[in-house]
């Protein structure tokens, strides 16, 4: 046997659609599969810190679909892992495809537990998604062909289930109003950018609550917005920060990225990236 996958990135909650929706970006992680005497893992690019050996992600995954561990797992992955850029519903996706899984996106669901990351990386595009009935259940969205966005990647890494503990058991319904309402903005404005109301990305159910373990996420967005982001936010859960932009706006709201990342006095990078619109590939 022998399986190749790639499979895209993806943006989650996107302020006020916490857990709800996500947007596939271009940055891939490819993984190959292929028997083996024995289990090996390669690990390439981002993420090559993580282990290599039965415990990895995409290993565990393409063992699992294989039904026996007698494979040789290649990861390959422009992804920063643990940034809120959802590398580990992508790498989990490609692995499950790679390995021969009728249906991949289940299986990336059930390691991933994120059903709106995984089937971005499915679809491409904005994705809504739940689980419902033990079923995956996903309804693309429409999305503005202007569309691009720009991401501050901070170099540190923030743990998605240290940014879940973050959050209150209980929540006001005035708080839960306050983000449907903004979330039917958001829908809205990303399929026709000339309607995205600048109050379309906020949000009271995450944001505040994961603010003390990224302080300077606040100044970072304020400072996107200032050089002319049309909106900004966390990435999922964080830390990185993603601004929405058009190709017009793009090259100056990075540019203000770094010089947050500079004032704040802190290691990343920022990428300037389209939606991915394809989602995953085997072959």
């Amino acid at each position: 046997m022998t399986g190749t996958a790639r499979a895209p990135a993806s943006s989650a909650n996107l302020g006020p659609g916490f857990d709800a929706i996500a947007l596939a970006l271009g940055l891939y992680a490819t993984v190959e599969v292929t028997d083996a005497p024995s289990l090996t893992v390669t690990m390439h690019g981002q993420g090559t810190h993580l282990a290599a050996d039965a415990t990895n992600l995409a290993a565990r995954v393409a063992s699992e679909v294989a039904g026996h561990d007698r494979l040789a797992v290649a990861v390959h992955s422009e992804i920063p892992p643990a940034r809120g850029l959802g590398s580990s519903a992508a790498i989990a996706l490609a692995a499950a495809a790679a390995a021969g899984a009728p249906d991949p996106l289940a299986v990336a669901v059930m390691a991933e537990g994120h059903p709106e990351n995984a089937a971005a990386s499915f679809c491409g595009g904005l994705v809504t998604a739940a689980v419902c009935d033990g079923e995956v259940v996903v309804a693309p969205l429409a999305l503005d062909p202007a569309l691009r966005v720009v991401v501050v990647v901070p170099d540190a890494e923030l743990a998605t289930a240290e940014a879940r503990r973050a959050l209150p058991a209980t929540l006001a319904r005035s708080d839960v109003v306050f983000n449907l309402q903004r979330l039917g903005l958001l829908i809205a404005g990303l399929a026709d950018l000339d309607a995205l109301s600048s109050h379309a990305m906020e949000d009271r159910l995450h944001q505040p609550w994961r603010a003390p373990l990224f302080p300077a996420a606040a100044h970072i967005a304020e400072r996107l917005r200032a050089a002319g982001a049309l909106g900004a936010c966390w990435s999922g859960a964080g830390p990185s920060v993603l601004a929405v932009v058009t190709s017009a706006t793009s090259g100056a709201v990075a540019e203000a990225g770094r010089s947050a990342l500079g004032h704040a006095r802190l290691a990343g990078t920022v990428v300037e990236l389209a939606p991915d619109r394809d989602g995953l590939v085997s072959g």
